[in-house]
């Protein structure tokens, strides 16, 4: 397979890569929420998702991946601020994800993560910079 060039081959790849791993691909959810009054826009690819991770529902799948339409233009993770100061920063952008509800666990999502990256969108590995948390936890 090609490399994916572009935006939109890098999106279907995604959402490809990890259906072929078991994730349900679901839709965007719309940019102003229906059913969540604590935010004004959707600012994350997990917003969709709150109730299974808080357990207030139980997911339908035990794995997804999105490509979720997000504003961030107040809040806590505003980036208004930074618009145009850094090429990273924007007010609108598709957040690519994938999510376990259960189903998998850091292990596999890591190498997931990694095997994409490296094989999929062929990024060099060694230009490739990795953080840990070193804090207490797993």
């Amino acid at each position: 397979m090609a490399r994916p060039a572009d935006a939109h081959a890098i999106r279907s790849a995604f959402l490809s890569f990890f259906e072929s791993r078991g994730h349900k691909v679901v839709p965007s959810s719309p940019l102003v929420p229906h059913d969540d009054p604590s935010l004004l826009f959707i600012n994350a690819g997990m917003v969709q998702f709150k109730d299974y991770f808080t357990g207030a529902r139980q997911a339908p799948y035990g794995a997804a991946t999105t490509t979720q339409k997000c504003l961030r233009v107040s809040g806590k993770h505003n980036d208004l601020e930074s618009v145009g100061r850094t090429a990273r920063h924007n007010t609108f952008f598709e957040m690519l994800g994938n999510f376990s509800f259960g189903d998998y666990f850091k292990a596999d999502a890591i190498r997931w993560a990694w095997t994409f990256l490296t094989e999929v969108l062929e990024l060099p590995a060694e230009r490739l910079v990795v953080s840990v948390f070193n804090g207490k936890g797993e």
